[in-house]
């Protein structure tokens, strides 16, 4: 009941954000050139690295479990990396069902909003011209920071602070719109949360990594 109300609540800022939000800041962050500080670019280029070394860190975890059973971080770091690797999916599929533009220009001449006036959805749209809802950087960072929120509750300050600081690198370059952030950290949050829960990495759990995810 809860994943379908936060589903709600998610869809209904979506939709304020297209229509009263994600145009004017597009447009403010353009005439004030805030792409060009440095810092934001750096606040959101390493995201996709997550994602690239998940895999490896899979295989790790599997060769050391070998040698008994999971600690407690080590079963996070499991569940946090299958968290990601599903939530990307769930991104990449639902990309081609939205088919949105970006903000701005940035790949082959993709149509955008600050370049060509193009904005809003096209659905069932392949390329990357349509790729820009939801936020995979969000998508990525929420998939790990949801999981680490339940399993470590004394960490949350982080799970909010990582994240904002990405949205605002991603805004703060025009590289999504406040819609596809939301969308993104959104996408990112529920799988997140439904595999903390799953593998019982709620702090009143008791973790056997024997019945790991059921």
């Amino acid at each position: 009941m809860r994943s379908i109300v936060a589903t709600l609540c998610c869809a209904i800022l979506i939709v304020l954000c297209y229509y009263f939000i994600d145009r004017p800041v597009a447009f403010w962050v353009g005439d004030h050139r805030t792409n060009e500080i440095r810092v934001l670019f750096w606040l959101q280029c390493w995201p996709p690295l997550l994602q690239e070394w998940a895999p490896a860190v899979l295989v790790a975890l599997a060769v050391r479990r070998a040698w008994g059973p999971f600690r407690r971080w080590e079963l996070t770091l499991l569940t946090a990396c299958v968290s990601l690797l599903v939530a990307v999916q769930f991104k990449d599929t639902l990309k081609f069902c939205f088919g949105r533009y970006w903000p701005d220009t940035w790949i082959d001449n993709n149509p955008s909003l600050l370049s060509d006036g193009a904005y809003g959805f096209h659905p069932f749209h392949h390329g990357m011209a349509f790729a820009s809802f939801p936020s995979g950087h969000m998508t990525r960072v929420l998939a790990i920071a949801s999981v680490v929120w339940i399993a470590y509750p004394r960490w949350r300050w982080a799970c909010v602070a990582v994240p904002l600081s990405v949205a605002v690198g991603l805004i703060g370059m025009n590289y999504h719109f406040v819609g596809d952030v939301i969308g993104g950290s959104f996408v990112g949050a529920i799988v997140g949360v439904w595999m903390a829960h799953a593998c019982r990495l709620a702090p009143d759990k008791p973790v056997d990594d024997l019945t790991l995810c059921g």
